[in-house]
């Protein structure tokens, strides 16, 4: 999928503008980031269209333990906006990374995230 097809999906479902999509696509990416191992994030990067693997680049070793809520938070304060269009936000990018990456990168990723990111993303 290509960087504009993947930023009109995410603002189509999360209701936002391009400009807002970025913003939320980015915040949620460089969270991720941080959640989930380097070597996962470099192998979901690799799937991803060029503007977006930066976010993804330069995550620490061992991941950082957060929950939904502080992921959430985070996402939201990145992407200068409140915690219920982040949710809404990081509902899309993930959406929207299942139709981008194979299943199997989606499964290594989420098996990376605790239980509660499930509900989280439906």
């Amino acid at each position: 999928m290509r960087y504009d097809e993947f930023m009109t999906k995410v603002g189509q479902r999360a209701d936002v503008s391009l400009q807002a999509a970025d913003a939320l696509t980015a915040a949620v990416l460089h969270t991720l980031a941080e959640r989930i191992s380097g070597g996962e994030a470099a192998d979901l990067a690799a799937q991803l269209p060029q503007e977006l693997q930066p976010h993804l680049a330069g995550a620490d070793e061992p991941a950082e333990a957060l929950a939904v809520d502080q992921f959430v938070q985070r996402v939201a304060e990145r992407a200068g906006t409140d915690e219920d269009r982040a949710r809404a936000g990081v509902r899309a990018v993930f959406d929207t990374l299942r139709e981008t990456v194979t299943k199997t990168e989606i499964d290594d990723v989420m098996a990376q995230l605790p239980a509660g990111f499930r509900q989280l993303l439906g």
